[in-house]
This record gives structure tokens, C-alpha cells and sequence, in this order.
């Protein structure tokens, strides 16, 4: 009865105690202890009841996660896929957050938005985003993701916003053939942005077509090529377009004269040729810059003196001639005209503009003759005509033959109201109210204009960001824009203050909704400084507001949780009794076969059998690590610590600590422990005991001295590598591989077969390692098929991530980019590049060495082929191949190895047999001086 009793309650006590269910509960402790900087009312252990800051949650279950610009700093744990009913991720702005973007992600299915934008991650996106089929926002704005686009991301039929700005991708823009995804299928997408990368190739026509409902197309500022497609004059519901900064080339499609909802189109800074378009059709077009092109010389396009929505029009550098129609300065909205360093000549006449609005005339560099201006207006429009002939002397004193300087620094004062002082880090506002505002920078792109109307612009512009945050229902009572400088690309920053209505500050979720305005704002409102994009800052006033009713909330908190504390104890020492009692009139089972159970393993009943391996108590690992100290911690991963320790008896041992508390980390134990139990080869790590008292979770392996293949590879643990040591540990690691698919029942596939996870022991034998990933297979199995891809980037089997078909070929695969890293010594993944594909389109068997002389590894003495290295080549790029049945297996790898030893001279039998003093004796020959003194020191 007692230990029902006790079950009873413990689980009524944790019901009282927290309101959150317990795998979220597990999974936002680890999100705290992770990041630094979380919200200040982050505190007790309940986030759902305790309504912790950026949480939102539905019946008990974490639903939402909206925490932009808090000042977060640390890496997004995979262990946020557990969240199994997040729908809502938003941590923008948080620019101390970083690492790469966790595989583990797209096992979120129900997230609909996902916002990482200014943060600081890097790496590649996960290649099956486009396995979140719910995801209607994806922005991963302003970070330094590399590599290319996932195809997978025209999977995503729900998309809305696609938002990859300012990153460093490259490649082509995907598009869809046969199977394979792209994004053309995106049919319910309104904005691509796509700006500010290294994108290249040309612009595929198949992104276009009449029945997709696209608003934004920006893709500037990359390295694109080729032609504007004419199937981009079919998407009728366009607004903005944006190509400029790419070598774009050949004329501008006539039919763009269909897209008559486009406000902003900008070309500039291509290679555009041909005549200058005729755009009379595109009604709603305000911002216009054609710059810096290359169309044919002409005069003035009259078609121009059309577009009576015109606020903007700049045409630098494009070969204009003639004289400008006066007709132009009768558009009602026009404010700026920049035709700087062309041919235009005769006469500039402004006398008799019916437009109100006309603030800048840029011209200079041309061949105007005579400026014809009304005296009344002398004062209100900056005309600069400097280096035309009309500024020769004695006219070159005039006040348009100069260049006004622009002042955009300023602090406007309130016109309506008197500032107050206000208390704390609070603000009067331009309504001189006192509060908390949030700030950021508004970036907006080149060129400027010189002006002395520098103050009404900016009134201009804060009146725009207002429209937008009214349009949008968002509780910004003012905002104030300043403009201190310019950064060091040539942009102009602009220091933008919002300011709260209704309270003294915002809370997460506005301060979420703002950044969100602001990233569309950009192309929606902006006519006078041309685009922008947005980088806020960190708010650290959500708690601003504090009145006597919160007081009292927080006093009724307070006793609430004094009561609920009280009863817990209460609770808490019945069930001690009661569990004292239990276990006085039961027998204990063995200690070892209660550990295994309550792992939970699939064979429970009978207890595996671990050769030597034996259960160690907490204080016998404490005493062998010193206490686990900083001196012994050797290492660490997504499971936990790694600490160096010695036995009794003077073994060395490894001791893997799992994090408590992590999801990630049960998991791979309990895999480890089902692995291990049954694998025993000398080329597998050696598992010496386990330990799980105390809430503690501890594998205990062999040390392997010399660390891992990766750390030879990269010079970190000093061993030098030859040729002929680097075809003994391929041998070494095949050989435990093609045990774990073949030897072993149920067979084995590891799963994460990667550099970092061969270890070398102190005679360089090759031991297979962390097996916290990996998968058994019936003999009858073949194919498992997997919820989630698991693995490390640069070695995941690409057949394994489309299909999420796990079979042994994705091992090989692994292991065939183990060999590429052996052949050349460098990483998977650099700078966005994965090896396979670079050795892959390098590769010439006709040349000599392969045509690979920039890829292989300069250590190995390449003056000329090392005897093997085209047959070790071969083989890798076999097992790399895309399909896995095009791979071999493990067993044909090792053979086809023994082969290559056999070319180099030297016996495979003698060294699968050989021991390890028999191997070190062999080989004395072919280790280094240093390398023999560094042995007997650690004898």
C-alpha cells in the first residue's frame, strides 16, 4: 500500500508545485542554465504558473518563446526540440546568442514562426527545415549563416515570409526538378528577402509565375548573373523590387510594365544594356533608381513626366542626354531627383514646377547651360549643379554652384508640451511623457543627399515609422530619429527611439511585433533615404511598470507559495517515512540489474552481461577525478562533461558525466549502455563501468591517450600523421565499423561516424567511439526508417537526410568523408564548403595526383604519390557516393583497405593480429624522434 501511497503523493505534491508539464519543465531549466542575461522574473521552478517573462503557454505546455532583444548570450541547446508544442520561436536582436543552429530543430512540427534574425549564428541551415510543414515565418536575417539554401524549404506550403538578409550564403537560388524541392513551390510566399549574400548563378525564370502572390523580391547585393526573366512581369501583386549590386546584364524586360502595384524598383549597379525602360505602366511607382548602368545613350525619357506617384527618381551614371522635360517638376509628389555625372544639357527650369513637394535637385557632372528658378522658392529647394558649365565664373558663387552641407544630427523639441525630468533610466518623450523606450538602429543604404533639409526629412521619416506602427495597432505613443553618422561601408545610421503609449514599457511580445514592423517597414514607407534595415537593441525594462496592485499580486504570491512550500515539506516527510518503511520490508534486487532497469532498456529482464565492467559509486568516481576537477575535464559535447580519472589499481580511465537534467544526454546514455553491453573488439572503445547514483548519469571508458583522429588531423594533440599511420588507423576504424554492421546481434549502425569519434590509443590502434546516436537493427532489418536525422554536418548521409531512411550505408558515407579528411587533413565543412563536393568537382584521374594538389594534405610528403593514395581517394569518393546503394559495405571498405596497405608494403594480417607492444616494436622505424620520447614520458 505505502509505495501507492507515495506515488500518490509525490505526483499531487508536484501538481500543487508547478503548473508546467515535466518535459518542458526539464527543457526550459536547461534554456536557462544555458543562457545568461534571461528575464529578471525567470525565478522559482514553474515557468507555465509562474508566468516567467517571453512564456506562453496552453495546458500546461510551453507554446510560445518570444524573447527579442533581452540581451541574451549563450547557444540554443538542442535540447529545445523537445518542446513538442512550440508553435511560436522569436529570440531577434539577441546578438550574444550564437553557435550553430541545432539538426535538432526541425523536429519542432508544430512551430509556425520561426525568428532568429540579428543574432549571431553561424554554420549551414539545417538541410530539412523545410521539414516543419506548419512554418508560415522563417527569418534568419543578419546572422553569418554559410553554405547554400536547403531545397527542402520549398517543402514549406504554409510560408509567408522568407527572410535569409545579410548573411553569407551562397550557391544558386533552388528551384524544384523531379523530387527535389525548391523555392518556386513557395505559392503562398509574400516576401523573399534575399539581399546581402553571395548568391549566384542567374535568376531563375521558374521563380515567377502568375498564380504566386509574391509582394517582395529582394535579392541585391549578391553575385548574380544573367538576365531579369521576363516571367518576373507576371506576378502582379509585386510592390518592391531589388536588384541592384549584382553584374546583372542585357536589357530591362518591357513587360515590367505589368506590375503596377510596385512602389520601389531598383536596378542600380549592374550591367543593364539597352534602351532605358519604358516604366509608363507601373502606376503606383514612387522610388525609382536606375543608377550606374550601362543603357544606351538617350535623351530624357518623357514616359518618366507618367508616373505621377513618383517621389524619387535617381538615374546616376546612365548615359542621359538632352535636356530634362520641365514637365517633370509638374509630378504633385515629387521630392528628390539625382542625375549626377551624365550629359544633360541646355537649360534647368524649376520657374514654373506646380510641385510642392520638390526638396533636392542633384545634377552635377553634366552640361546644363542656364538654372531658371523662382525667387520664391529659392529657399526650399537644394539645387546642386556643380561641374556644369552653368557654374563657370562669374556665376560660380551662386548658392547652387556649391554644396550644402547636410546636418542630420539634431534633437527635436517638443512642440506641445513641456520635458519632464524623469527618475531612473526613464525618458520624456516627445510627448513628454516618462518611460522606458526601445532603441535600434535603422541602417539605410547609399547614396545620401547633400541638403540643407536635413531636419525636415527626418520629421518626414518619423512620421512614416508612425503610419506603420499605428497601421499595425502597435502601442508606440512617439518616436524620435536621429542621424549621428556614417558607418564604414558608406551607410547612414540612424539612432531610432520608440516610446510606449499607455505604460511606461513594453513587453516582450510588442517588442517582438516592432522588429517585425520594422524589418517590412524598410520597403513599405521609406521614400526619403531609400531602403533600410533594422538592429535593435537589448531592453532590459519589461519589469518597468510597478504599481500597488502588483505589490499586493506579489505579496499574494509570496504566501501562496509560502503555503504551497509548507505543504510540500509536509508531503515531502510522509512519503520519507513511508518510502524508510518500504524499503525496511523489501528485498533489494542486485544493485546492477536495478541500474539497467531503471534505464529502461529493451532486454530488462536478464541483465547484460559487461565483460569486467561493474557499477562504481559516486564517491569512487568523485576520488578518482580529484573532486571532477578543472584540471581532469578533458572535454565536453551536448551530453555533458568528459573528466580524466585514475583507479585504485593506477588504470586510467575516461568518465563521461551526463548534464543533469538534459534530454539530449539520457538518451545517448541509455544507447551507450544498450551498445556497449554487447560490443567487444579491440578496435571499439572499451566500456570499464558505469555509475548512476545521485541523480548522476556516468559511463566510464578506457582511456585512450593520444585523444581523437581529429585532434591528430588539426595538430592539437602533437601526434604526426604519415602516410602510412593514416592508412593503419583507416584499417582500424573499418575494421570496428564492418564489426558493429556484421558481428554484432542485432547489428549496429552508429549513426555519427565522424574524425572526432575514432580515438587513438598510445600505439595509434584506431578505437571506434561514442555510440550516443547510434541505432540496433533485427537481422531482418535493412532499412530503419526515423522521425528525426541525427548526426554532425559534413558527414550525414545527404540520401539518409531527404528520406529519413537510416540503413548502414549512412555510416559508410561518414566513414568515406573520414577518408577524405585523412587524404587532405582538412575539416567536413570550412567556410560554408563541404569536402566531399570539393574533392568531388576538383577530381581528374588523369592528372597528375588527381588533379587535387590544393585539397591534400601537404604533412603526407606529396613531392609524389604516396603508394595507395589514388586507390584511398577512389575508395572514399565510392562510399560518398549520393545513393547509398551505389556504396560499399563496411566489409568491402576493409578488404578493399587491406588491398591499399598491401600497395605501401605493409601486411594487413600482421597488423589486425599484431598486439600493441608487437605493433609498436614493427613500426619504431617509422616514428619521429619526437614522437618515440613523447611515448616513454607517458610510459
Amino acid at each position: 500500500m505505502c509505495p501507492k501511497v507515495l506515488t500518490f503523493l509525490l505526483v499531487a505534491s508536484f501538481q500543487i508545485y508547478t503548473q508546467t508539464h515535466g518535459d518542458d519543465f526539464t527543457v526550459m531549466s536547461i534554456l536557462k542554465d544555458a543562457w545568461e542575461n534571461t528575464p529578471r522574473n525567470w525565478v522559482g521552478a514553474d515557468p507555465c504558473g509562474g508566468k516567467w517573462e517571453g512564456i506562453s503557454c496552453n495546458n500546461s505546455r510551453v507554446t510560445s518563446i518570444t524573447l527579442a532583444a533581452v540581451g541574451l548570450m549563450g547557444e540554443l541547446s538542442g535540447d529545445i526540440s523537445s518542446l513538442s508544442e512550440l508553435e511560436y520561436l522569436d529570440l531577434s536582436y539577441n546578438t550574444g546568442l550564437n553557435g550553430s543552429l541545432p539538426p535538432s530543430i526541425v523536429n519542432l512540427k508544430k512551430l509556425k514562426n520561426l525568428k532568429l534574425g540579428g543574432c549571431s549564428f553561424y554554420g549551414p541551415i539545417p538541410e530539412l527545415i523545410g521539414s516543419l510543414q506548419l512554418l508560415e515565418s522563417l527569418d534568419l536575417n543578419s546572422n553569418r549563416f554559410t553554405g547554400s539554401i536547403p531545397h527542402s524549404i520549398g517543402n514549406l506550403s504554409k510560408l509567408i515570409v522568407l527572410d535569409l538578409f545579410n548573411n553569407l550564403l551562397d550557391g544558386a537560388i533552388p528551384i524544384s526538378s523531379g523530387t527535389t524541392p525548391g523555392l518556386d513551390m513557395l505559392v503562398n510566399a509574400l516576401h523573399f528577402h534575399l539581399g546581402r549574400n553571395r548568391l549566384s548563378g542567374t535568376i531563375p525564370k521558374e521563380l515567377f509565375r502568375s498564380d504566386i502572390t509574391l509582394i517582395h523580391v529582394l535579392l541585391h547585393d549578391n553575385n548574380l548573373t544573367g538576365s531579369i526573366p521576363s516571367t518576373l512581369g507576371l506576378v502582379h501583386t509585386l510592390e518592391a523590387v531589388r536588384f541592384e549590386g549584382n553584374s546583372l546584364t542585357g536589357p530591362v524586360p518591357s513587360n515590367l510594365n505589368n506590375l503596377t502595384n510596385v512602389a520601389t524598383l531598383i536596378l542600380s549597379n549592374n550591367n543593364f544594356t539597352g534602351p532605358v525602360p519604358n516604366l509608363t505602366g507601373m502606376a503606383s511607382l514612387s522610388y525609382l533608381d536606375l543608377s550606374n548602368n550601362s543603357f544606351d545613350a538617350s535623351d530624357f525619357p518623357l514616359s518618366f513626366s507618367n508616373l505621377r506617384a513618383l517621389t524619387t527618381l535617381m538615374m546616376e551614371n546612365t548615359g542621359l542626354e538632352g535636356q530634362i522635360p520641365p514637365t517633370l517638376f509638374d509630378l504633385p509628389g515629387l521630392q528628390t531627383l539625382i542625375l549626377r555625372n551624365n550629359q544633360l544639357n541646355g537649360t534647368l527650369d524649376i520657374a514654373t514646377s506646380s510641385s510642392s513637394q520638390l526638396k533636392v535637385i542633384d545634377m552635377r557632372n553634366n552640361r546644363i547651360l542656364f538654372y531658371s528658378e523662382a525667387p520664391e522658392r529659392r529657399n526650399n529647394v537644394d539645387v546642386i549643379l556643380v561641374g556644369n558649365p552653368v557654374c563657370e565664373p562669374p556665376e560660380a558663387t551662386k548658392n547652387y554652384c556649391t554644396v550644402p552641407q547636410a546636418n542630420y544630427s539634431y534633437k527635436r523639441l517638443p512642440e506641445k508640451c513641456v520635458p519632464l525630468h524623469c527618475i531612473s533610466d526613464q525618458i520624456s518623450s516627445p510627448n513628454c511623457e516618462c518611460s522606458y523606450p526601445y532603441r535600434g538602429v535603422l541602417v539605410f543604404k547609399p547614396p545620401f543627399l547633400e541638403s540643407r533639409n536635413s531636419t525636415y526629412y527626418v520629421h518626414l521619416e518619423e512620421e512614416s515609422l508612425m503610419r506603420s506602427f499605428k497601421s499595425h495597432q502597435l502601442p508606440v505613443d512617439s518616436v524620435e530619429v536621429n542621424f549621428p553618422a556614417k558607418d564604414s561601408f558608406g551607410y547612414l545610421e540612424s539612432n531610432l527611439s520608440m516610446f510606449p503609449s499607455g505604460q511606461n514599457h513594453f513587453n516582450t511580445a510588442t517588442i517582438s511585433y516592432i522588429g517585425f514592423v520594422l524589418s517590412l517597414q524598410t520597403y513599405e514607407n521609406s521614400d526619403i533615404f531609400g531602403p533600410t534595415y533594422f538592429k535593435g537593441s537589448a531592453y532590459p525594462y519589461f519589469d518597468g511598470k510597478s504599481t500597488v496592485s502588483k505589490e499586493l499580486s506579489s505579496t499574494g504570491r509570496i504566501i501562496g507559495a509560502a503555503a504551497g512550500g509548507a505543504s510540500f515539506l509536509l508531503l515531502l516527510l510522509l512519503a520519507g517515512v513511508c518510502a524508510y518503511r518500504h524499503k525496511k520490508r523489501r528485498e533489494r534486487a542486485s544493485e546492477q540489474k536495478n541500474h539497467f532497469a531503471y534505464l529502461d532498456l529493451k532486454n530488462s529482464d536478464s541483465v547484460p552481461q559487461l565483460k569486467g565492467a561493474r557499477c562504481f559509486s559516486f564517491d569512487e568516481i568523485t576520488k578518482c577525478t580529484n573532486n571532477f576537477s578543472e584540471a581532469n575535464h578533458i572535454g565536453s559535447g551536448g551530453y555533458g562533461m568528459v573528466y580524466r580519472g585514475m583507479l585504485p589499481t593506477g588504470q586510467l580511465i575516461a568518465i563521461k558525466r551526463c548534464r543533469q537534467g538534459s534530454v539530449q544526454g539520457g538518451h545517448e546514455f541509455n544507447a551507450e549502455i544498450e551498445v556497449l553491453s554487447r560490443v567487444h573488439h579491440k578496435n571499439v572503445v572499451n566500456l570499464v563501468g558505469f555509475c548512476f547514483e545521485r541523480g548522476e548519469q556516468m559511463l566510464i571508458y578506457e582511456f585512450v591517450r593520444n585523444g581523437s583522429l581529429r585532434d591528430s588531423l588539426s595538430g592539437l594533440s602533437g601526434i604526426w600523421l604519415d602516410w602510412r599511420r593514416r592508412l593503419k588507423v583507416a584499417h582500424g576504424a573499418a575494421r570496428g565499423l564492418a564489426y558493429l554492421h556484421e558481428l554484432v546481434n542485432p547489428r549496429i549502425i552508429h549513426r555519427d561516424v565522424k574524425s572526432a569519434n575514432i580515438l587513438l590509443d598510445e600505439c595509434l590502434n584506431a578505437k571506434v567511439a561514442d555510440f550516443g546516436l547510434s541505432k540496433p537493427m533485427d537481422n531482418s532489418e535493412l532499412i530503419l526508417a526515423c522521425t528525426q536525422v541525427k548526426g554532425t554536418m559534413g558527414y550525414i548521409d545527404p540520401e539518409y537526410q531527404k528520406t529519413l531512411l537510416l540503413t548502414e550505408k549512412s555510416d559508410v558515407y561518414g566513414f568515406g568523408v573520414v577518408l577524405l579528411e585523412l587524404v587532405s587533413g582538412r575539416k567536413p565543412l570550412e567556410r560554408g564548403k563541404y569536402l566531399a563536393a570539393e574533392v568531388s568537382s576538383s577530381l581528374d584521374r588523369k592528372k597528375d595526383l588527381y588533379n587535387l594538389h590544393e585539397l591534400l594534405d601537404p604533412s603526407i610528403r606529396l613531392d609524389t604519390m604516396p603508394k595507395g593514395l589514388d586507390k584511398m581517394v577512389d575508395l572514399a569518393m565510392k562510399c560518398v557516393q549520393e545513393k547509398g546503394r551505389d556504396r560499399p559495405t563496411m566489409g568491402e571498405v576493409v578488404k578493399e583497405i587491406e588491398n591499399i596497405l598491401q600497395l605501401a608494403g605493409l601486411n594487413p594480417d600482421a597488423i589486425a593480429e599484431s598486439t600493441s607492444a608487437s605493433f609498436e616494436e614493427a613500426s619504431q622505424d617509422e616514428f619521429p624522434p619526437s614522437l618515440k620520447e613523447e611515448e616513454l614520458s607517458l610510459s
